[in-house]
């Protein structure tokens, strides 16, 4: 008997505002609050956007305080604006070498003018919505162009930490390094060894105590600590210099020949809007993983990011500012601080202001040396090994290391376009690499393709097939995920001719342009396994039939999957199972949990039963199968979190909705006892009915899944192991809806019993997904 039964699904049920991944948020307005995590982080990123910003100032040859004005206008315009709630923008290290010639030329009012236009040109850009081709950037050219930034910023804070001073690029900071280790200054290297010091071992400060002490974050702890210490210590050390507001240029009138001021323009313009906008698709990266979020992290806004972009350029040229864009080292730093709203980005420029105006005696304390090591540990952190681990795991490593590598020695635009020419070319090479090999075994000629075929293969293609013989059974294996339409007119026309002839063709295979085997050769009963994939059948009754189904589809894994899984497998085998979650869901066919999770492997502990179900302890159903499963997967495996995941068109469900109170003694009906909880619970007012977000339930069986959900997970908390691993603070539990027709994720949030909708990735890399939901 199956247990679930397909119901229809209303695709326009879904909200409008949930069909535009890439829109502005709608919905009623919220109250403004500022919550502690934005406080903090813009905290962290004020204290690294403050001296990064005079540093840059002073490496193009512009007003100090311009790099301060660049800032405040960042965090407060772009923030305020901008599609990328969570990138800070101001003065970037990518802009130096541009800016330093701007001025070199036409003198620093001309670039102010020159940054204003060049603003008006984002918002020309941002109005014709061209930013949506940012998206098309490989994920490891971004990995590798937040690295390279990394690498450049850690190397040249190096040398503060050590009580130098940085150079202007990454080879003279290599270089001079061996004569900067001979002259150590051991105060400044004290300080900044202290910095790292409280950066890394505060956020591990075990107890009670340390989970009230890591509320603040470590960064100030960091920076207030060294600061302290080395004023109680009388230390001579470089401190922050704030300089005076009394020598600030405003902008100018443009002046200079008019073709070379329009090239100034475009270039400013363009270097903005492409680093802004790998910013932004990195800092989606970035939040699209982080856990602890009370909701799914919103996709940055591209075009309304360069409107952002553009406004805050207009402003920082007229204010006397630097050209401002998307900063990654201060994006990155503001997502790891655990920022959760545009408020943060906002707030350090409202700090920016203050102590520009207001706290210079107080920030004039601060060691130049402490700020360095504070920096450098930010930069350091870029450098993800996770990132390199998942580029290798796809075979990027070549895109990724040029990205770096150009980014560290040449800049971040030239980086980033050494990344896109390496990775067009090995998706070009991988795209032309085909292999076509003919043979004959038992009579029967094979042709097998590996690879994507398209016209670049068909000369190849074409004399293979022509080596099968007319009357002869051929079977033609695509083992590839791209066919072309030339190499799909030459396959159609050749397979058309030869049955003419008298001969046969299979088609076999994964590939994404499936052909239809011509009728005269083709078997009335046969159907695929599923759907899913495309294996084939011969004539035969139902028992042999499914014999034969089970038995191609065991040879096509051999074949396809076992070859690229062996490794992995063969580690489990070795180390044993480890999985992180506990994943109870319902035995329905359409519900396949490594697809719907993009887990592999090793990574779920799964449990099915019809309807989800979790017995209470003690209940009688002659089954201890799931509390057996459960004390297993707690008290054996150690999972971090369990999950239980309900689905739509739940036929146990239906059957619970429309049986009597006392049904006949079937196991069906003695096992759906352990769903009656869910129903009485959706009868009683008193409890709040659990719902999805942005539309009321589509019918009472809906209704009753997601409750089913939510009291399924009350019956976990009543497990003697579970109870101990929520106390004990290692255990968290989850709620998941998944709908069947629309192949949509949601996840319970525990505060008003609402299922959201899990938005898209911002990459899909292969790894195992995190479900990052606040525990329920």
């Amino acid at each position: 008997m199956s247990a679930c039964v397909p119901t229809r699904t209303d695709d326009s049920s879904e909200p409008a505002d949930e069909r535009r991944p890439h829109g502005p948020p709608h919905g009623p307005r919220r109250r403004f609050k500022i919550t502690g995590a934005d406080l903090s982080a813009s905290i962290a990123v004020f204290l690294i956007a403050l001296p990064l910003s005079l540093g840059i100032a002073l490496a193009t040859g512009a007003p100090l305080q311009a790099g301060l004005v660049a800032a405040a206008v960042g965090g407060l315009v772009a923030g305020r604006i901008g599609g990328a709630p969570l990138q800070v923008s101001g003065p970037a290290a990518g802009l130096t070498v541009v800016t330093a010639d701007l001025i070199q030329k036409f003198g620093w009012r001309t670039t102010c003018a020159i940054t204003v236009i060049a603003g008006l040109a984002q918002l020309g850009l941002g109005f014709l919505r061209v930013a949506r081709s940012a998206l098309a950037v490989s994920p490891a050219i971004v990995h590798g162009m937040l690295a390279g930034i990394g690498v450049t910023i850690a190397v040249a804070q190096l040398h503060i930490v050590l009580g130098g001073n940085p150079h202007s690029s990454v080879v003279d900071n290599v270089r001079e390094l061996p004569a900067q280790l001979a002259d150590l200054h051991p105060a400044a290297l004290a300080t900044s060894a202290l910095t790292i010091a409280l950066l890394l071992l505060w956020p591990r400060m075990p107890g009670r105590a340390g989970r009230i002490a890591r509320k603040v974050p470590a960064p100030l702890v960091a920076v207030a600590g060294a600061t302290a210490v080395a004023a109680l210590a009388g230390l001579s050390l470089p401190k922050v210099d704030l300089p005076s507001w009394q020598s600030h240029a405003l902008a100018g009138l443009p002046d200079g020949p008019v073709l070379a001021l329009v090239a100034a323009v475009l270039t400013t313009t363009l270097v903005c809007s492409v680093q802004s906008l790998l910013g932004a698709v990195a800092v989606d990266k970035l939040t699209a993983g982080r856990s602890g979020l009370s909701a799914p992290p919103q996709r940055a806004d591209l075009d309304r990011e360069l409107l952002g972009q553009g406004a805050a350029n207009i402003a920082s040229g007229v204010l006397g500012g630097l050209p401002v864009a998307g900063v990654a080292v201060r994006s990155t730093a503001n997502v790891r601080a655990g920022a959760i709203s545009r408020n943060s980005t906002m707030l350090h420029g409202v700090w920016v202001v203050v102590a520009s105006l207001a706290l210079a005696s107080v920030l004039e304390l601060i060691p130049l040396a402490a700020l360095a090591a504070l920096v450098m540990a930010v930069g350091i952190q870029m450098v993800s090994i996770n990132h390199i681990r998942t580029v290798t795991r796809h075979r990027e490593v070549l895109v990724y290391s040029v990205t770096t590598l150009g980014v560290v020695l040449l800049g971040v635009l030239e980086g980033v376009a050494l990344g896109i020419a390496v990775a067009v070319s090995v998706a070009l090479h991988r795209l032309a690499r085909t292999r076509i090999t003919h043979d004959v075994h038992d009579g029967v000629h094979r042709v097998h393709v590996r690879g994507q075929l398209t016209f670049l293969a068909v000369p190849r293609l074409t004399r293979s097939l022509h080596l099968v013989p007319h009357k002869a059974d051929c079977v033609v294996e695509l083992d590839g995920s791209f066919m072309d339409h030339a190499a799909y007119e030459t396959l159609q026309n050749w397979q058309d001719a030869h049955t003419t002839h008298g001969g046969s063709v299979t088609l076999t295979g994964r590939s994404g342009g499936r052909i239809a085997e011509h009728a005269s050769a083709s078997h009335s009963c046969c159907r695929p396994w599923t759907p899913w994939r495309n294996h084939t059948c011969h004539e035969s009754t139902p028992v042999a039939r499914s014999g034969r189904q089970l038995a191609d589809g065991i040879s096509s894994f051999q074949r396809n999957t076992a070859p690229h899984v062996r490794g992995e497998l063969a580690r489990l085998a070795r180390e044993g199972q480890r999985p992180s979650q506990l994943f109870l869901t319902c035995a329905d066919s359409r519900l396949v949990t490594s697809m719907i999770t993009s887990s592999g492997p090793g990574d779920l502990f799964v449990v099915r039963n019809v309807g989800n179900l979790v017995p209470l302890p003690g209940a009688e159903s002659g089954d201890d199968s799931v509390a057996a499963a459960i004390e297993y997967a707690v008290e054996v495996l150690q999972v971090e979190s369990i999950t239980v995941c309900g689905h739509s068109g739940c036929g146990a469900m239906q059957a619970l909705l429309n049986s009597p109170p006392e049904g006949g003694q079937t196991p069906l009906r003695r096992w759906l006892r352990h769903g009656r909880p869910s129903l009485e619970r959706m009868a009683d007012e008193q409890h709040a009915w659990a719902r999805i977000s942005g539309r009321a339930p589509a019918d009472a069986v809906e209704q009753l899944c997601l409750t089913n959900v939510v009291q399924q997970l009350e019956h976990l908390r009543a497990h003697d192991s579970v109870r101990r691993g929520i106390a004990e603070g290692r255990l968290a539990l989850h709620g998941m809806y998944f709908h069947v027709g629309e192949a949509q994720a949601y996840l319970l949030a525990d505060a008003e019993r609402l299922f959201d909708r899990v938005a898209p990735a911002a990459s899909a890399n292969g790894s195992a997904s995190r479900l990052t939901r606040t525990p329920v």
